[in-house]
């Protein structure tokens, strides 16, 4: 059952084109925190913010590894963000990223 999940994940990736709004090296537009890692989303997709599927897109073979399921507390929403092609350094910073806060809490759930 647990690869037919990741087996329509993947399914959803292929059918869309990744957009990478917030590139590795800028800077988060409310916080003082630079991305390591490639951010953006799924064009034509539909997450609980009205956006597209949030993706953090690493520097390894383009499979998905991995998601982080959050949530916040100022925003009061919770989401999955894809992590693709994620080494363990760039995992470790998309973690640290979504639990740098009170207000926000990730768990990671590996492929």
């Amino acid at each position: 059952m647990n690869e037919d999940f990741w087996r329509i994940l993947e399914k959803i990736v292929e059918q869309s084109n990744i957009v990478i709004d917030r590139p590795k090296g800028s800077v988060h537009p409310r916080f003082p925190i630079i991305y390591e890692v490639d951010y953006g989303y799924l064009d034509n997709t539909a997450s609980m913010d009205g956006a597209g599927i949030d993706v953090w897109v690493g520097s390894d073979v383009k499979n998905i590894i991995g998601v982080i399921c959050t949530v916040d507390l100022v925003k009061r929403d919770s989401e999955i963000k894809l992590l693709i092609g994620c080494n363990e350094e760039e995992i470790n910073f998309i973690n640290r990223f979504h639990n740098r806060s009170d207000n926000m809490k990730g768990i990671l759930i590996r492929r």
